[in-house]
This record gives structure tokens, C-alpha cells and sequence, in this order.
């Protein structure tokens, strides 16, 4: 793009001399414009709302479309020093997310007394059917201007936190019991406490009895009316867990101050009895402030090179979990570092044989892209310059990364550099396990006991938040 803004003034323009601009519309355009302008109207910004009215999907605002025309006029043609008087507007067809909307004006008649100019506005989408079409009134400059581009500021969205819903629909559900595994340390009675005092999990605590009384006196917490179920150590205190899983005493397992490997072992042990036929998995469910829905990132804390079979069962694990919250049909994109196939990268080929198995039904409720580049997976605009044509392209609500390493990487970016709220489980096996860090903030604390409440809830759910 030039670096500089150029006008034509009155006596340069010529009847019939036209001018354009081409933008995509996505929901953060129509979010920002609702947030500036005011307009809550929920047939722009809530989906479920918008299906049931006349166009069945959410819809742009009619004036986003609008401001393309002021912005031809004001930049192109006649350009800087122009003065907008008036505009006649017709909407013909909607503006939907996704759509490539080209505004142009065209110079229709020139009125020499005062400068005015009268031009012609039409907008088309990417098929050319016209969406908005009217007449604009302009005074053209009388001075010729070049003027350096103001650079405009980055802007990132941070919506309201998408996880309020889900701790809310996870807080009607009923009492759900949870083992906390060898909570140890202050952070671990802590995290116990706060689901506990959110109204999320019943905690029972698995360990040595005087090491939790001495992390809770560390805390400086009480454990009043809290069950401790007290064994020598934290292998012990494993197996413990496991059993008032299988026994159904509890229905969600949470890690405490133990290896993450010394509790899955016991999960995944022959004889433990909460070992199913599928891989245990984990997954990332990322509140990101700049993607418009909430994003599953799977597998980055378990499997460390997943085979192809692993990736299969890692993969409906995480369509599991969303159908379970209510989504019907989830969009997975199989992440590579290309989106083409290519013989010596093997994630290509994974990913390509992914696709294949959800088309046979060997991957089941969802659609499943790829080989995908995280760009072509999370942005519309990515997606259609590299022209990509995919139902998951752009949509992704299941990101299924390469190795953990890959994963752990893209997860940890979301979070620091992103500003993600990230919720983490392991699925696969007969009940739910929280993951939980102890540099997570209260909120991933809090929205992994949420979630897990809700996976183990008895129904699944009917909705999941946006």
C-alpha cells in the first residue's frame, strides 16, 4: 500500500471516474462496531438468536457495510479534504461473517457552483450480487493533497470471559464428589478449597493425613467439615483414588502435589478399572480474547509422539468433550506446519489420514480438516488467500497439534502472549482428572473444575457458551 493518502480535486474528476475498496467482514469487525457504535442487536452478535430469524445466521450491521462507502469517499475518490453532506442507502441482500465485501463510487454528476458531486455507491459480495447500492453528496476539495497514512493502533479483543457461563451451568448441576490426589502443599488445598467454596466440587482429600494438615496450616486454611482419606504416601494415595473412582464414591479425580505420571499410571494400570479402550488424552479448553469462540488445543501434556492410532483416539476424545457440552457438530483442525501433504513432513500425512478416517467413520461427530497451518485453521482471511476450501478452514474448534512438544508450545503462547484462560483435562479414561499448575490463575483453576463437573455430569449439557 502507498504510504501516502492523494485526493482528486473538483476540477480533476471526471464523470464516470470510480474508485474502490475491498474488505473482509469477521465477527471481530462486527463485534468492535457493535462495542463503538452501541448496537447490541443480538441478530449481529449472538448466533442462536440469529437463527431463528429471517436469514437463519448472524448478520453484519447494514452500516459496516455503509462505512466502506464513506471510507472509499474519504480516501480514494475525491479522497482527503472531502466533505460528506448526505447518502441515500438501500440494503438489498445481508452481509454475513465471512463474506469479501468491495465498495465502490462512481463519479454521476458535478455541480461547479459550490463543488459538489454527486456519485454512485454500490457494494458487492465475493459473488457480485449487490448488497447495499445508493448515492452519495459530497463537497470535492479544491486543493490538491498528499498526506502521509496514519498508521492505526492494533487493536485485540478481549471479550467478556467466556468460562462465566460454563462455572455458572456447572454450579445448577448437582453435588459432584472429587478425590484430590496427595494435596500436599498449600497451592494444592488451596485449588481444592476455592472449587469447594465456588460450588463446584465436594473435595475428598487422598494422602498422608499429618503432610495436608501441615500444607493447610501453611496456607493458613481450615479443613472443617473436608473428608481426608489418609494413606502412607502418594503411590498410595493413587491407587486410593483410583478405587473411589471405580467404586463410584467419586466422580472426578484432581491432581495434587504429586507427578502428573505417578497419578496416570495408576489410571491407566490393567487392573485399575478406569482404563477404557481409548487413549488417555489431554486437552487445553483456551478461553483466547482474540478468537471468537473458545478453541480446544489436544494433545500437549500427555502423549509425547502420538502415533496415528493415538491421534485418533486423542482426537475424539476432544469431539467427546464438546458434544458432551452441547456442541452438535465440532470443526477439527489436524495441525501441520503446511497445508499441503507432503512426504518427508509426517504430520502432513497423519493429518491427511485423520481426514480420511472421519470420512469412513473412524472419526465420529465431527468434521475433521487438514493438513492445516495454525493461520489457515484459526483465520478466514488465511484460509482464502492460500485458497483453501474446507468446511474446518478458518472455523477450527479442536486445534489437534502434531506432538506434545508442538502443543505445549502453542498452548503456552496462547496463555502468555495471548492472554488465554486455559482449562485443562484428561479424557479417555472412566471419570474426568484435573490437571492444574500451580502458576495457573484462580480462573483456569476454576474452569477446569467447571468443566470437569460437567463432563461428569449424569446428562449432557444443552448449549455451550460462546
Amino acid at each position: 500500500m502507498d504510504d501516502f493518502l492523494r485526493n482528486r480535486t473538483f476540477d480533476e474528476i471526471q464523470t464516470g471516474d470510480t474508485a474502490s475498496i475491498v474488505r473482509l467482514v469477521g465477527h471481530d469487525d462486527i463485534d468492535l462496531f457493535a462495542a463503538v457504535s452501541g448496537d447490541e442487536n443480538p441478530a449481529h452478535l449472538d448466533a442462536a438468536f440469529a437463527k431463528t430469524g429471517l436469514f437463519g445466521h448472524v448478520v453484519a450491521h447494514g452500516m459496516w457495510t455503509a462505512a466502506l462507502v464513506s471510507a472509499v469517499l474519504g480516501t480514494r475518490l475525491p479522497g482527503p479534504g472531502t466533505i460528506y453532506l448526505g447518502q441515500k442507502l438501500h440494503f438489498l441482500k445481508p452481509v454475513a461473517p465471512g463474506d469479501t465485501i468491495t465498495a465502490t463510487v462512481t463519479v454521476k454528476e458535478k455541480q461547479s457552483q459550490k463543488r459538489i458531486v454527486l456519485l454512485d455507491t454500490v457494494c458487492t459480495n465475493r459473488a457480485g450480487d449487490v448488497v447495499l447500492k445508493g448515492m452519495a453528496t459530497v463537497i470535492a476539495p479544491d486543493t490538491p493533497i498528499e498526506w502521509p497514512r496514519t498508521r492505526l493502533p492494533d487493536i485485540s479483543l478481549r471479550r467478556h470471559d467466556r468460562y462465566e457461563a460454563l462455572v455458572k451451568r456447572a454450579r445448577d448441576l448437582p453435588a459432584i464428589r472429587a478425590a484430590v490426589v496427595h494435596p500436599c502443599s498449600a497451592a494444592a488445598i488451596t485449588g481444592a478449597l476455592e472449587a469447594r467454596e465456588a460450588g463446584l466440587l465436594e473435595p475428598i482429600l487422598v494422602g498422608p493425613e499429618a503432610k495436608i494438615r501441615a500444607a493447610a496450616e501453611a496456607a493458613q486454611v481450615s479443613l472443617d467439615g473436608i473428608e481426608i482419606v489418609p494413606v502412607a504416601h502418594s503411590h498410595a494415595a493413587a491407587d486410593r483414588a483410583v478405587e473411589l473412582a471405580v467404586s463410584g464414591s467419586v466422580s472426578v479425580l484432581v491432581k495434587g502435589s504429586l507427578h502428573t505420571d505417578e497419578l496416570l499410571g495408576a489410571v491407566v494400570a490393567t487392573a485399575s478399572g478406569l482404563r477404557t479402550e481409548r487413549r488417555i488424552s489431554h486437552v487445553y479448553a483456551m478461553d483466547i480474547p482474540a478468537y471468537d469462540k473458545p478453541l480446544i488445543v489436544t494433545d500437549a501434556a500427555i502423549n509425547i509422539q502420538p502415533t496415528l492410532e493415538h491421534k485418533r483416539d486423542i482426537c475424539q476424545n476432544a469431539v467427546d468433550l464438546l458434544r458432551r457440552l452441547g456442541m452438535e457438530k465440532p470443526k477439527v483442525a489436524v495441525l501441520a506446519a503446511v497445508e499441503t501433504v507432503n512426504p518427508k513432513m509426517p504430520a502432513t500425512l497423519d493429518a491427511a489420514a485423520l481426514t480420511v478416517m472421519a470420512a469412513r467413520g473412524q472419526i465420529t461427530g465431527a468434521s475433521v480438516d487438514g493438513p492445516l497451518a495454525f493461520d489457515n485453521a484459526i483465520s478466514v482471511d488465511a484460509a482464502r488467500t492460500k485458497g483453501i476450501v474446507s468446511p474446518v478452514a478458518g472455523e477450527a474448534d479442536i486445534l489437534l497439534v502434531p506432538d506434545l512438544e508442538a502443543g505445549n508450545m502453542l498452548a503456552k503462547q496462547l496463555i502468555y502472549f495471548a492472554g488465554a484462560t486455559a482449562a485443562g483435562l484428561v479424557l479417555g479414561a472412566r471419570v474426568p482428572i484435573v490437571l492444574t499448575s500451580r502458576a495457573d490463575p484462580l480462573s483456569a483453576r476454576i474452569a477446569s473444575a467447571a468443566l470437569a463437573k460437567m463432563v461428569a455430569a449424569p446428562h449432557p449439557m444443552e448449549g455451550l457458551p460462546g
